[in-house]
């Protein structure tokens, strides 16, 4: 079960309480939501905000294929996860992705999350200025 979604924050905001419902279940014992937040430091330089820019598609497919991966090279099959990236301004302290992952197992919940966020910032096309 997936959901992925890129944030216009001009029309809305990223919630922690959407990603929650949707991972919800009985099925599985274990979830983690992962918050990436603005940072005041960035690469030794004070940092009040920032703003992302996508590739729209290419992103969103490519949330989708590293799902898929978490599936063939993980062999994690039984899963919730729930992606959703800003697009916009965001100021220092907020929410600029969250990840949320629930699984059968926390080990598995873990690996997932871990994988996803590390696979994003390689492969999504998303910029930050």
């Amino acid at each position: 079960m997936l959901h992925t979604k890129i944030i216009d924050i001009k029309k809305n905001k990223i919630k922690n309480s959407v990603a929650e419902a949707f991972i919800q279940s009985s099925s599985y014992g274990a979830s983690i939501i992962f918050n990436g937040t603005v940072r005041n430091i960035n690469e030794n330089k004070e940092v009040v905000g920032i703003t992302y820019d996508s590739h729209d598609e290419l992103v969103l497919k490519s949330f989708e294929e590293i799902y898929k991966e978490t599936t063939e090279k993980l062999k994690i099959i039984d899963k919730a996860v729930f992606i959703e990236h800003i697009k916009g301004y965001v100021e220092l302290g907020e929410t600029s992705i969250i990840i949320a992952v629930a699984c059968k197992h926390r080990d598995e919940a873990y690996v997932v999350s871990r994988y996803i966020i590390e696979e994003i910032k390689k492969r999504s096309p998303i910029w930050k200025k």
